[in-house]
């Protein structure tokens, strides 16, 4: 079982940052991608950003050259660097994990909450 604690959301004013973080524990498959989904009120879950344990971003065109996704592997954390927030940015903000083994499995944080508000 893999457990995924994220920690960093709160309330920023437009043009402001924040920093996300999720650390995984447990029985992580070496080989997986990590990275975050985002859900606002009455919408789907949409992914943010996915990074593989080789480095390889993808990012949602929506934040694309605000946001920055990067993982450290020794510590099985994954991190989302989000600068000039939007009030279209407010979500809660989902750690995910999905192992690349013969039969993959997902795991998903608690979530945590962005606002993004005057």
């Amino acid at each position: 079982q893999v457990h995924l604690v994220e920690s960093g959301g709160g309330l920023v004013q437009p043009g402001g940052s924040l920093r996300l973080s999720c650390a995984a524990s447990g029985s992580i498959f070496s080989i997986n991608v990590m990275g975050w989904y985002r859900q606002a009120p009455g919408k789907q879950r949409d992914l943010v950003a996915v990074i593989t344990t080789g480095g390889s971003p993808n990012y949602a065109d929506s934040v694309k050259g605000r946001f920055t996704i990067s993982r450290d592997n020794a510590k099985n954390t994954v991190y989302l660097q989000m600068n000039s927030l939007k009030p279209e940015d407010t979500a809660v903000y989902y750690c995910n994990l999905k192992t690349l083994s013969s039969l993959p499995v997902t795991y998903w944080g608690q979530g945590t909450q962005v606002t993004v508000s005057p």
